[in-house]
């Protein structure tokens, strides 16, 4: 194992039954490529022109709410709508179908200076109570069979705006890389009636080499079969 650290490998992704290839030795060529500054602008508490804090109105015209805690709201510019008519189109190899949904945008704070990793523990947890309660609503809508949160971070992106938020999309077929997952989770079940990513969590904490933080309810840590160094 010292040696396929320091040689060109392959890695199986539990999870989609796929090979990543892992190059160990590209990490000692030069970089003279481009490099990021650190944002260094300090963000005000409050922005009178930024869409997303309490009490604005956004370019759609709604108006925010005075809000105090987290707050979600249909996005004005999704891109997925509930009342997409069925349709599809195939031409010989081009094929093509429509697809509904429903996407919402999540601020954080009421405070646009904040991101989440600064805010304080309390109020995180707020933001991951309004995440449950989206999930299970969104996931009870009819015609809803897969809800992802997520959130885009810095401009590079493709935030466009630094008011601490995230966004939720919740649509009507499953995407791909998770009907590929979901296979291996039924099928590791199957033959071993425990969960894939227990017991791959249970050997992450044993070796304890791809940990990146851990406490009593999160682990963060970089997959042995990830694509980019920085993937947690």
């Amino acid at each position: 194992m010292n040696n396929l650290n320091k040689t060109p490998h392959r890695r199986f992704n539990i999870l989609t039954g796929e090979w990543i290839l892992v190059s160990p030795h590209r990490t000692k060529r030069p970089w003279q490529g481009k490099t990021e500054k650190s944002a260094a602008e300090i963000q005000p508490d409050f922005d009178a022109t930024c869409y997303l804090c309490p009490g604005n109105t956004r370019n759609s015209g709604e108006k925010n709410p005075d809000y105090k805690e987290p707050y979600s709201f249909v996005n004005d510019y999704p891109s997925l709508l509930p009342d997409t008519p069925e349709d599809n189109y195939q031409n010989g190899l081009l094929k093509a179908e429509t697809e509904s949904g429903i996407c919402k945008v999540v601020c954080f704070s009421p405070n646009h200076s904040l991101t989440l990793p600064v805010m304080e523990v309390e109020d995180i947890v707020k933001v991951v109570q309004i995440w449950k309660k989206e999930y299970a609503e969104l996931g009870g809508t009819q015609d809803i069979n897969y809800v992802q949160i997520f959130e885009n971070k810095g401009e590079i992106m493709g935030c466009s705006n630094p008011h601490p938020h995230g966004q939720i999309w919740a649509q009507k077929s499953i995407p791909t890389e998770i009907l590929k997952k979901s296979k291996h989770f039924r099928e590791y079940w199957k033959e071993h009636k425990r969960s894939l990513l227990g017991d791959y969590l249970q050997q992450e904490l044993e070796l304890d080499e791809r940990i990146l933080e851990k406490n009593d309810h999160f682990v963060a840590l970089i997959p042995y079969w990830a694509v980019w160094p920085y993937e947690a």
